[in-house]
């Protein structure tokens, strides 16, 4: 067992504010307090006092690498222990993931095993910067177990993300005599319901592309034709995003659409002893592909992640350490 406080740590943790793009402040914390029990820390600068932090056991780069980020969505709101729960911004997204494989790393290094190491990032919320300049550091990992909330369960696949904004052009002109103006939210709206009935592509393992309308914004005032309007939506997607694009594209005949972002679905390694789970969200893993066969799995549920009761089981945070370190010796021996 680890004589590190998983719950105490991440306490420590989520009660520093870093939110995407201030993680400066939480990153050198815990630089500082991981130096102070003998572990070796490098700092990698993203952008900023943004840090990457890349911990080590020994005096060789490791075969494993646990892996999460340190960023949190807003608002920030501290820690608070109720009902055998932790509560607080990042206590399961992903602060008390971060305590937990720091508990891992002591546990193994406790037990004369040095091949292994961790990888803490920033901005996973928003654009993944930390893993991007990671990725172009990479210390020949063979493995990447990445940490988000799975309810301690290792994950099989997850969806990926696709996101385009449908933008449509009218004609402005005075509501009184609409016959003189085009609208173009009445074309914003007939290629949403087309897209609402448009088959999306399933997978046998990850299930059905879901679409979701995420923001609509148009028009200029109550008395005039809109001359312009959009909206964005976002797809988890399963399989190629060109799918997704290819069953789509006869709503050009109202809309322009635009590529945002994509994210690709990933299927991920397992180990035997535990049970699985596939994950609809998407994770740092496609931008860390410099570091090994990738794994997912994490203490908490992504259902109360970034809600205002964003809390992990106390219990289920103390076993996250032992979960890891049992999940690190399996791949150490393949």
């Amino acid at each position: 067992m680890s004589n590190i406080d998983v719950v105490e740590l991440t306490q420590a943790l989520v009660d520093i504010e870093s939110t995407s793009g201030n993680e400066g402040q939480v990153a050198r914390w815990l630089a500082g307090w991981l130096r102070e029990r003998g572990f070796a820390v490098d700092e990698q600068l993203v952008e900023g006092n943004r840090l990457n932090l890349y911990i080590t056991v020994g005096d060789t780069d490791p075969d494993v690498v646990l892996s999460t980020h340190l960023d949190c969505v807003p608002p920030y709101f501290p820690s608070r222990i109720e009902a055998n729960r932790l509560y607080g911004r990042g206590s399961c997204d992903a602060k008390g993931i971060a305590a937990a494989q720091v508990g891992a790393l002591e546990q193994l290094r406790e037990a004369g095993e040095s091949r292994v190491g961790a990888l803490f990032v920033v901005g996973e919320e928003r654009g993944s910067h930390g893993a991007r300049a990671a990725n172009l550091t990479s210390r020949g990992s063979r493995f990447l177990v990445n940490g988000e909330p799975t309810d301690s369960r290792l994950a099989l696949a997850t969806k990926g993300a696709y996101r385009v904004k449908l933008q449509a052009a009218g004609k402005a002109a005075h509501s009184a005599y609409p016959e003189q103006g085009e609208s173009a939210i009445d074309k914003l709206v007939d290629a949403l319901m087309a897209l609402r009935a448009i088959p999306l592509p399933s997978h046998p393992t990850l299930g059905p592309t879901t679409c979701t309308i995420a923001l609509i914004d148009g028009g200029v005032a109550p008395n005039v034709v809109p001359p312009h309007a959009s909206a964005e939506a976002t797809f988890r997607i399963v399989g190629p995003r060109e799918e997704v694009r290819a069953a789509i594209e006869p709503l050009g005949q109202w809309v322009e659409l635009k590529d945002i972002v994509e994210v690709p679905a990933v299927e991920l390694t397992t180990v035997p002893g535990f049970d699985t789970t596939v994950c609809a969200f998407t994770t740092d893993i496609p931008f860390l592909t410099a570091w090994g066969q990738p794994l997912l799995f994490g203490p908490g549920s992504i259902l109360v992640a970034h809600t205002s009761e964003e809390h992990v089981p106390i219990d289920e945070l103390r076993a996250a350490p032992g979960h890891y370190a049992s999940i690190a010796k399996h791949l150490l021996t393949q």
